[in-house]
């Protein structure tokens, strides 16, 4: 594939040569790019449009809306609601699935998204990013909630956008992961860059160490090891990364390498995980396993799992395949019991038989 004057339009042309609806499925990606200029131009001014700040309202999620998640969410809507591609759509702001109005012809996908990951960043100027997922409808008729409820094994397309320094769309239609940059000059997304990989090692993760006293002993131990370096059983030294911004996160691990891992805690513990399985695990782990990564719950492929309601939250960790594969045979070591030295409180920080317990 040529670097450097492939549009997207081009590019989804040749990757979806030969596949049902191809023409459907690239045009619906089409316009969820447009929708992606307006968020970004959005995102840019910030306090020059007047766009920073909180709205006197929350999302389902319990959350404090930004100004910029609702005008993201319309934005998203507006720009695929019209054209006869998506039969529904289920956005994270929205309690239930969008109902398109009657005038308008429905269409053989449906578009499920995150309109603006990272959104608690916004007012000190850190990137965020929109992430979005695409799903065939299979049936005639209005889509209910039932219909959004697949495993993410069943998406035909998935990708996010990301508001840096510069705007990059990253997506895959089931052929790779390609990252693509906005040219504001003749705006259009360029490819940039193509086939993205991610090394099956890394000395890199990502994690919000303010929640470690929560944290299951599986993930405990994974970073109590990368916290030791070369000093400790691992052998090397670990950098630890935390934007708080998903997609943020990511791409850097797809730029770079690296392991992002949103766990299982007991802070909350209606909750059993912090990110939401349809709107963000899915459509990530889907680029992260097509640029040849690993995404699991810890104990579970995440596109394997079967989603039972529209924002359910899951467990989440992805990136370097050694790296993963060694969370989850923690998780199972600690879930068979074999793991039981580590996974005693006696063996915890400040315990009978931790060093500090012992000075």
């Amino acid at each position: 594939m040529l670097l450097g004057r492939t549009t997207l339009s081009k590019f989804l042309i040749e990757q979806l040569r030969g596949t049902e609806d191809q023409a459907d499925l690239a045009a619906l990606l089409v316009d969820v790019t447009a929708a992606v200029k307006t968020i970004a131009s959005m995102t840019a001014k910030g306090a020059l449009g007047g766009y920073l700040g909180s709205l006197d309202s929350e999302n389902v999620q319990g959350e404090t809306q930004k100004k910029l998640d609702v005008l993201s969410n319309d934005a998203v809507i507006q720009s695929c609601e019209w054209g006869g591609l998506v039969a529904g759509m289920a956005s994270e702001e929205l309690d239930e699935p969008y109902r398109l109005p009657r005038a308008f012809e429905r269409g053989a996908y449906l578009l499920v998204f995150d309109p603006l990951d990272g959104s608690s960043n916004i007012d000190v100027n850190v990137s965020v990013g929109t992430i979005f997922s695409v799903l065939r409808f299979g049936r005639v008729g209005e889509p209910t909630t039932a219909d959004f409820l697949r495993p993410g094994a069943e998406q035909v397309a998935a990708g996010y956008a990301i508001y840096g320094p510069s705007t990059m769309m990253v997506l895959t239609v089931g052929k790779g992961t390609h990252g693509f940059t906005l040219d504001r000059e003749i705006g259009n997304f360029i490819l940039t860059h193509p086939d993205l990989k991610i090394p099956e090692d890394t000395s890199e993760f990502a994690i919000n160490a303010s929640n470690e006293r929560f944290w299951e002993p599986p993930v405990q131990r994974y970073v109590a090891e990368c916290k030791a370096g070369r000093t400790g059983d691992r052998g090397r030294d670990f950098n630890m990364r935390w934007i708080a911004s998903m997609v943020a996160d990511v791409h850097r691990i797809l730029m770079r390498g690296g392991v992002f891992m949103y766990p299982k805690d007991t802070k909350e513990p209606a909750k059993p995980g912090r990110l939401r399985l349809l709107y963000e695990a899915n459509p990530i782990a889907f680029v992260i396993e097509q640029a040849g990564g690993v995404a699991s719950t810890g104990r579970a492929r995440i596109l394997a799992l079967q989603p039972e309601a529209l924002h359910q939250r899951v467990p989440v960790m992805l990136g370097a395949r050694n790296e993963i594969e060694r969370l989850e045979r923690y998780h199972r070591a600690y879930d068979s019991g074999t793991d039981k030295p580590f996974a005693s409180p006696l063996f915890r920080d400040r315990s009978l038989y931790s060093a500090e317990g012992r000075a």
